[in-house]
């Protein structure tokens, strides 16, 4: 990338959007007791994708009238790893599948990983995590009864132990913005503008969804390669609204699908109801293909439907299904009742 700069080891610490200067400190050097030397420089356009704590939005508030939500849920997490089988190297669970422990409140999954172990996740209220680590002796005992089968078969009580010290107890955060750019001078992208928490696996999907729309927006703005810089400008501007117009709400939407899905996760799938209606829904996935019904996840994972889509379409979706289910079951009820009072003469 011969047009391509990189520069390490420069943070941000101030811009002026109206002017387009910027302001970067650059890292000092081991042992240099003086302050880091500031840098300015001007630039055209500044794409922020600087993650959840992003300056470039800290900045951009300052100019823009920017809407701005940010929630930690009360959820810790904390890693673990499950290694191979230590006698064939094997994975010691099915790898084509994600593995939930379901609590209620809480929950620990395990994902595959290409070396044949799991990466493992607690995702547990703040306030287990400290009972836990005021009292260690009662973690194995923790897991035994709300997690069975992970401790002894996958994890050793000494290395669960181990893990549970050694690795950080991380918080997660879910920020949702908006506008996502200020006229034409900056646009924030990924986490930026939209920092979500994990449980639906859209987080670096969205971050790459809003690279295309906003390539799109910006292509379909394009002046003319006569245009002066003026209306260069000008057709910038259009399509960063056009951009954070288009873009919001889908943001928005998967934020919302993520913290629902972690509902379903550590609590909806124990239920039989749950369960059945997602049977259901499965089914007529796969057999009425024809109908264009797809579960959520299908739409999200497997798909290109806008997240604003998907929320609009499932809940359409649902409302059929209960309708459906409603009907069948009164059928059912009445053909009993027509039954025993048959049995009754």
């Amino acid at each position: 990338m011969p047009h391509v700069k990189f520069f390490f080891n420069h943070k941000l610490t101030g811009a002026d959007f109206n002017k387009n200067l910027a302001w970067f400190e650059k890292k000092k050097d081991a042992g240099q007791e003086s302050r880091a030397a500031e840098i300015e420089i001007s630039f055209d356009f500044m794409i922020g994708a600087d993650g959840a704590h992003s300056a470039v939005r800290y900045h951009l508030m300052k100019f823009a009238r920017v809407n701005y939500q940010q929630e930690y849920i009360d959820t810790l997490w904390c890693e673990f790893q499950i290694p191979p089988d230590e006698n064939t190297g094997a994975f010691r669970l099915s790898p084509n599948h994600l593995h939930i422990w379901p609590g209620g409140d809480f929950m620990f999954i395990a994902i595959p990983s290409m070396d044949h172990s799991f990466t493992s996740t607690l995702f547990l209220p703040a306030a287990h995590f400290t009972a836990l680590s005021t009292n260690p002796a009662s973690l194995v005992a923790f897991f035994q009864e709300y997690f069975p089968g992970v401790v002894p078969d996958l994890i050793s009580p000494i290395s669960l132990q181990r893990q549970f010290a050694a690795n950080p107890h991380l918080p997660l955060i879910s920020i949702k913005c908006t506008p996502h750019h200020y006229r034409a001078a900056a646009v924030i992208v990924g986490d930026a503008a939209h920092a979500m928490v994990p449980f639906y696996g859209q987080g670096m999907n969205a971050g790459l969804e809003d690279v295309r729309v906003l390539f799109e927006c910006l292509d379909r703005a394009a002046p003319s390669s006569s245009a002066d810089d003026g209306a260069a400008v000008q057709a910038r501007e259009a399509a960063l609204a056009a951009y954070t117009t288009q873009r919001t709400p889908d943001a928005h939407a998967i934020n919302d699908l993520a913290l629902h899905n972690y509902a379903e996760m550590r609590a909806g799938v124990r239920s039989p109801l749950y369960r059945a209606r997602k049977w259901v829904e499965e089914r007529v996935d796969v057999w009425l293909p024809a109908l264009g019904w797809h579960t959520r996840y299908a739409r999200v994972s497997f798909g290109n439907q806008r997240y604003s889509d998907v929320e609009r379409d499932v809940e359409v979706q649902s409302l059929m299904l209960v309708g459906a289910m409603s009907v069948l079951g009164g059928g059912v009820v009445a053909a009993l009742a027509g039954l025993l009072l048959r049995l009754r003469r």
